[in-house]
């Protein structure tokens, strides 16, 4: 964005508007500051035109072994007995019973 001549998050969003998409000024500084979880071709490529960039300028793919990064204890997932990932059912009883 500095490349750009934009320094605040509500720079960019006349340029978005242009193209027409329109945001409001939380939705713009979300975009700016976090990493968004999904974004949609359009807003993509409206980024792409902006700032004359391809779109893999801005996004970075990593793999991950999800299987691996699942641990609780210390223990892969599926080593977990069944018991545990279900919660007990609940008795309830009347008062006075």
């Amino acid at each position: 964005m500095a490349r750009n001549a934009m320094h605040n998050s509500t720079d960019l969003a006349p340029h978005l508007e242009q193209r027409g998409i329109t945001l409001s000024s939380a939705q713009i500084w979300r975009l700016v500051t976090q990493r968004p979880e999904r974004i949609s071709i359009q807003m993509l490529s409206a980024l792409c035109d902006i700032f004359h960039c391809s779109p893999a300028d801005l996004i970075s793919v990593t793999a991950v072994d999800e299987a691996a990064r699942i641990q609780v204890n210390q223990r892969p997932a599926s080593e977990l007995p069944e018991s545990r990932h279900r919660p007990r059912r609940a008795r309830i009883i009347r008062d006075g019973d």
